[in-house]
């Protein structure tokens, strides 16, 4: 008998057909790596959800359920859902560090209102607007402004007022408060009352204590998360993120997962910040003098690149938008060379459109410098390592569905028609055929050269062990056009 059958039991000698099926060579195409993305944040006492519990969120309103309103996982849900409802999205919330501080920050109001008119505010690029009448004064404008606060359900700040003065607390203890964005008139055609005056832009700052990611990790367990969006960009949760995701990553696991993360510290800060890191698992975004709340752009930039990162992992994210983020004042958007400079250091960085869009620019990891700390650029896109993912997914795929219990021999071993036999020889031929499929893909190129370098041979030490040397080219993303006109007169 030469058919190696899976269920049928030979020596059967009573009159029957006996018909078994096999799936192992019903899928003929590539393998489909359906994304799940995480968002991890803080949850108000209000939320419903406790902290460490890995919940499945589909809709803004749930998430202020499930969180608090106006947390920072509902206001990073919303970020996310308003540029990817497709990806199916999960929650782990954390609480808030009991031994930080909230992150506060002073507005005075001056003069008295000679017309009534509108006193504009954002407030992490949520936008308020609050009535002045004809004489108010600068005391009763403040009080207005922080009655307005206080309104407003989904506002990431409460406010107090002290004679000309409102105070803003962050509703979250923590670092990450810092840098919450205050501003007047942002709009184009805006200004203050007639008569009363106030600072235009302020931040929020004396935020202290991140909560640790010990047990947000732990909750993950072994399950597979590919795009991962936090808030945090203290050297200690990053570290913690860094190393899970480098576990995560290796051979033993393969569960991959990529974080990203978004900061709007100035040029300086971000380059600090960037230089810090050197982790191929990591991307941190550059928002300086965004409005938006940072952690809102992290949700923003992981709904972006989950999205599009399924449909196709090698295809740049440069131009795509990224809806619910508010574009930073003309003059504090960062040129070409100061843009530049970010991405050496590790920095993701954005643009703005004609129509004020702010728009991916170049989506890298933080990663710069191998082991001897020499520059290595092998890791730099982000596309790199989604292809790569999605590369060994679908290798994995393929074999373990077509040969699942098959026997192993060497090339000298004729292996008869019907027989479940590996061989190396037949190792390479799928190898070859699936780099194919792969081209065809878009995701590699240059077949010669991966048959010259390919190598499928039994173990040496252990005669059970196919090992596989996969050399492909990956193909690369057109993001550098250079011309020289040459011109004549």
């Amino acid at each position: 008998m030469t058919i190696s059958f899976n269920q049928i039991p030979n020596g059967q000698l009573t009159p029957f057909v006996f018909v078994e099926f096999d799936n192992s060579h019903a899928n003929q195409g590539p393998a489909i790596q359906n994304y799940k993305a995480l968002i991890i944040g803080q949850r108000l006492p209000s939320g419903t959800v406790h902290k460490g519990v890995p919940t499945r969120v589909t809709g803004e309103e749930q998430a202020a359920e499930y969180f608090g309103r106006a947390s920072m996982l509902h206001h990073m849900v919303s970020g996310f859902l308003d540029n990817n409802r497709v990806t199916e999205l999960w929650v782990i919330a954390l609480d808030d560090d009991q031994a930080g501080a909230q992150a506060t920050y002073d507005m005075t109001i001056t003069g008295l209102a000679t017309q009534a008119g509108t006193f504009n505010l954002m407030v992490g690029g949520h936008r308020l607007r609050v009535a002045v009448s004809i004489g108010d004064q600068a005391a009763a404008v403040a009080s207005k402004i922080a009655a307005a606060v206080s309104k407003d359900t989904d506002i990431t700040v409460t406010a107090s007022a002290t004679a000309e003065k409102v105070t803003f607390t962050a509703l979250h203890k923590g670092e990450v408060g810092n840098g919450i964005d205050v501003r007047c008139n942002y709009y184009s055609g805006e200004d203050f009352p007639a008569g009363i005056s106030a600072t235009r832009h302020g931040l929020l700052a004396g935020g202290t204590g991140n909560p640790t990611l010990t047990d947000t990790i732990a909750a993950m367990g072994d399950e597979a998360y590919h795009i991962i969006a936090m808030p945090y960009t203290d050297q200690a949760n990053l570290v913690e993120m860094e190393t899970e995701l480098a576990s995560r990553w290796g051979p033993g696991r393969q569960l991959d997962g990529h974080a990203l993360t978004a900061s709007n510290g100035t040029h300086s800060e971000l380059g600090t910040l960037g230089d810090s890191r050197n982790s191929e698992h990591l991307t941190i975004s550059g928002y300086y003098g965004v409005p938006t709340l940072a952690w809102k752009c992290a949700a923003a930039d992981a709904a972006v690149v989950a999205l599009h990162g399924q449909i196709d992992p090698a295809r740049p994210f440069q131009t795509l938008p990224l809806a619910g983020v508010q574009a930073p004042w003309p003059e504090d958007r960062f040129t070409r060379e100061e843009r530049n400079l970010l991405l050496n250091d590790g920095i993701s960085t954005k643009t703005v459109s004609p129509g004020g869009e702010m728009l991916i620019e170049r989506m890298v990891t933080t990663y710069n410098l191998n082991a001897q700390g020499a520059p290595d650029p092998s890791y730099r896109d982000v596309n790199t390592l989604l292809t790569l993912s999605y590369l060994r997914f679908d290798f994995r795929a393929y074999i373990t569905n077509k040969y699942p219990r098959h026997k192993l021999a060497g090339d000298t071993v004729r292996v008869p028609a019907g027989q479940a036999i590996m061989t190396p020889s037949i190792g390479k031929a799928e190898a070859v055929a699936k780099f194919m499929q792969w081209q065809d893909m878009g995701l590699v190129e240059n077949l010669d050269q991966f048959k010259r370098d390919l190598v499928v041979e039994r173990d040496a030490q252990d005669p059970n062990r196919l090992n596989w040397l996969l050399p492909p080219d990956l193909i690369n993303q057109l993001r550098v056009n250079a011309a020289q006109v040459q011109f004549r007169v």
